[in-house]
């Protein structure tokens, strides 16, 4: 990703960074990967651990934070090399924040295991963490890469995340409409989906600074948004026998 300077030490500082970019970047989306395993499997165990993992993200977001005003103060980088600084730390801060989602999976899957599963929705669930894992996956392959293609591909995944989140948030409330008893679970179901949502958003963040990164400018349309829950209504109508 970084070019040879005369000066090879700052050379091998960018590389430092991309490579610990590139660790919190596997790190994030093996956390979502076992998180959303632990609520498919109902896997007390795994998630307890998912929710212990999240402090190596915020460990390696400090020391890039470190490197990073250690390389403005002592090398002053221009044009190329300051967006590509300038863009570690902006992206590092998605990644811890992602981490945080996945531990809070997690953490309401451990509640999740004392209730009755509810229809169909953990299927749901199961799927949107598939795409939003590998929305990580190639959105650090895109930096590492300086693919401004492949980050605006990913950009544009975040559609799918979107669509799944609204036709969850439905199913949903549907299941609480027609048993209370449902409420408990799906409440907890649909914070876990929120979270997924995030994700992708953080994603979706990354992969414009991606496009910053290569172009020098953000993207100039705006990303595509597909999540209308916060529209949705579902009247009691629409279920009654």
């Amino acid at each position: 990703m970084v070019s040879e300077h005369i000066v090879k030490s700052f050379d091998d500082e960018l590389n430092r960074l991309a490579s610990m970019i590139a660790e919190m970047g596997g790190h994030a989306e093996s956390q979502l990967a076992d998180a959303i395993s632990a609520l498919s499997r109902r896997d007390e165990t795994l998630a307890s651990s998912v929710i212990i993992q999240d402090v190596r993200l915020d460990t390696l977001e400090t020391e890039i934070d470190a490197q990073v005003i250690r390389m403005l103060a002592l090398r002053q980088p221009q044009a190329l090399d300051l967006r590509a600084v300038i863009v570690a730390l902006k992206i590092s801060a998605e990644l811890e924040r992602i981490g945080d989602y996945a531990k809070n999976v997690a953490k309401r899957t451990l509640t999740l295991i004392q209730a009755a599963a509810v229809g169909t929705a953990s299927n749901t669930i199961v799927r949107m963490g598939a795409i939003a894992g590998s929305m990580i996956s190639n959105v650090i392959d895109a930096y590492l890469n300086a693919d401004i293609i492949k980050a605006e591909e990913v950009r544009a995944r975040d559609h799918d995340v979107d669509q799944m989140h609204t036709s969850l948030f439905r199913e949903l409330l549907t299941y609480m409409m027609e048993d209370p008893r449902n409420i408990t679970a799906c409440t907890h179901l649909l914070f876990i989906a929120k979270n997924i949502e995030r994700i992708g958003d953080h994603v979706t963040n990354i992969a414009e600074n991606v496009h910053f990164l290569v172009a020098g400018q953000i993207p100039g349309h705006d990303r595509p948004k597909s999540d209308f829950s916060s529209s949705t209504i579902v009247n009691v109508e629409d279920n009654a026998p």
